[in-house]
C-alpha cells in the first residue's frame, strides 16, 4: 500500500499537480486501497478539518498580516539603515549590513521570502552601485533571508508546535541561538570574500549618525520585544500574541509613521488571505495522508528501518539530516514539514532529542531549501531582483549552502545551544 501511494504522490509531483492536491489525492488513495466503503473515504473530511482544528495555527495569518504592515510602513529602509550604521564600515560592509538587516527583519515576518524580497529590492542595487558582483550581492540576500524563519517569531514554528503538540513558546525561545549562528557563519564567509575580490568597506559614522540609526529602529524593534516577551513572560498565548502584534503594527502605520492609508489594507488582507489559504490547503491535505500512513504504521516501519541500520543515534540524526536536506530541494518546506514532522518526531524522541530542538533541527534544515536549487523560493525571487540567470546564482550562492549546512550540523549535534534558553526559562 505504502508503495502505491508513493508512486501516486512521486507522479503527481512531476506532473507539476500544486502540493495541497497532491497530498489530498494521495491520501484518498491510500484510504481507497486500505479498503472500500464510505465509511473509510468518510475519514478523508473528517482528518482534513480535524488538521485544521488548532487554535495555535490562527497564529499565522495574524503573523503573516503583521509582516505586510509593518513592510508597508517603511521599516525595511529604518532596519537597513540601522544595519549600515553597526556593520557598514568594515570590509564588505554592505553584505554584512544585509545579513544583519535579516536578522532584525526575522523579528517582525517570520517569512525568507518577504525578506528576501524587502531586503533585496533595497540592497541588491546599492550594493552594484557601491562596487559588488551582482551575483555576490544576490546571494548574501537569499542566504541570509533564512534567518527569518529561525528567529521568532516563525510561522515554521507555529506549524510544527501545532501539529507535534510541542510549545510554541519553547520554539520560539530556542530559535535565537540558531539564528546567530547562521549570521555569524554568513559573515564569516562574507568577510573572506570581500577580501578576497577587494569589495569596499563603507565610511565610518559618526556617534550622531549612530544616534539616529538607532533612535529610528527603535520602533520596529519594539514589535519583536513585545510580542516574545508578551510570549515567554506568559502573558499572552502565541495566537494572542500575533494579534497583539497586528494591532501595534496598525497603530505604528497609521498614527506614528503615517505611512498606511485605509486603501492599503485590502491588498495586504488579500496576500495573507492567499498565503494562509494556501498553507491550511497542505496541511489539512497532509492530515489525510498522515492518518493512512499512521494507520498502517509506516513511521513505525521506517523507525524499525533506521534502527535496523544502525543502533549509533548520532548516525540516525545524520541520515535524518541528510534525508530533510533532499526532500526540501524538491518539495515545498511547508508540506516536508507537515509529511515528515509525524514520522521523524517519534524517531528523534526515541533516541534522546529533546522535541524542541528536534523542531529546531526540522525548521532550519528545511528552511535551506529555500537558497537550494531547483526549487527554492528564495532564489528565484533574488535572480528576479537582479536579473541574474539561475544557473548563475546557484553558483555564488553555493559557499553560503556550506557555510549553512555546517551550522545546521553544529546545532543538530550541539543540543545546548537550542536548549540554553528555553532551559533557562523552563520550557525545556
Amino acid at each position: 500500500m505504502f508503495i502505491s501511494v508513493a508512486v501516486v504522490f512521486f507522479a503527481l509531483l512531476v506532473l507539476g499537480i500544486p502540493i495541497g492536491f497532491t497530498l489530498g489525492i494521495s491520501g484518498v488513495v491510500g484510504l481507497l486501497l486500505m479498503g472500500s466503503g464510505v465509511g473509510l473515504l468518510s475519514m478523508a473530511p473528517l482528518q482534513y478539518f480535524t488538521g485544521l482544528d488548532m487554535f495555535t495555527l490562527m497564529a499565522m495569518p495574524f503573523f503573516i498580516l503583521a509582516g505586510e504592515l509593518m513592510n508597508k510602513a517603511g521599516i525595511t529602509k529604518r532596519l537597513v539603515t540601522f544595519a549600515n550604521v553597526l556593520v557598514g564600515h568594515w570590509r564588505g560592509g554592505l553584505a554584512h549590513a544585509n545579513i544583519l538587516a535579516s536578522v532584525f527583519f526575522a523579528g517582525m515576518t517570520g517569512a525568507a521570502v518577504s525578506d528576501t524580497a524587502a531586503i533585496g529590492t533595497m540592497l541588491i542595487p546599492a550594493m552594484v552601485d557601491d562596487g559588488y558582483d551582482v551575483d555576490f550581492s544576490a546571494a548574501v540576500t537569499a542566504a541570509s533571508s533564512i534567518i527569518g524563519p529561525t528567529i521568532p517569531p516563525s510561522n515554521m514554528m507555529v506549524i510544527y508546535g501545532s501539529l507535534m503538540n510541542v510549545s510554541i513558546a519553547g520554539l520560539f525561545a530556542a530559535g535565537f541561538m540558531p539564528g546567530f549562528v547562521l549570521a555569524g557563519v554568513l559573515m564569516i564567509m562574507s568577510a573572506y570574500l570581500s577580501y578576497k575580490r577587494g569589495y569596499p568597506k563603507g565610511p565610518k559614522t559618526t556617534f550622531k549618525e549612530k544616534l539616529i540609526g538607532t533612535k529610528n529602529a527603535i520602533i520596529p524593534l519594539l514589535m519583536p520585544i513585545i510580542i516574545l516577551g508578551g510570549i515567554l513572560s506568559g502573558l499572552f498565548t502565541p495566537t494572542e500574541a500575533a494579534a497583539v502584534a497586528v494591532f501595534y503594527a496598525l497603530i505604528i502605520g497609521f498614527f506614528v509613521l503615517k505611512s498606511i492609508t485605509p486603501k492599503d489594507l485590502y491588498p495586504m488582507l488579500l496576500k495573507t488571505a492567499k498565503i494562509t489559504g494556501s498553507v491550511f490547503l497542505i496541511i489539512g491535505a497532509a492530515s489525510i495522508l498522515s492518518w493512512v500512513l499512521a494507520i498502517n504504521q509506516v513511521p513505525q516501519a521506517i523507525a524499525a528501518f533506521l534502527l535496523r541500520t544502525t543502533g549509533n543515534p548520532k548516525l540516525i540524526l545524520l541520515m535524518i539530516l541528510i534525508l530533510m536536506l533532499i526532500v526540501g530541494m524538491f518539495m515545498d518546506i511547508a508540506a516536508a514539514l507537515i509529511i515528515l514532522g509525524p514520522i521523524l518526531h517519534p524517531i528523534a524522541v526515541g533516541i534522546g532529542i529533546a522535541p524542541i530542538h528536534f523542531g529546531i533541527i526540522m525548521v532550519l534544515s528545511l528552511n535551506i531549501a529555500l537558497m537550494t536549487p531547483p526549487v527554492g523560493a528564495c532564489l528565484f525571487v533574488a535572480c528576479s531582483i537582479s536579473k541574474i540567470s539561475l544557473a548563475r546564482l546557484s553558483k555564488a550562492i553555493f559557499p553560503f549552502i556550506i557555510m549553512e549546512v555546517i551550522a545546521l550540523f553544529v546545532v543538530a549535534y550541539i543540543p545546548e545551544i537550542s536548549l540554553f534558553i528555553p532551559r533557562l526559562l523552563g520550557f525545556a
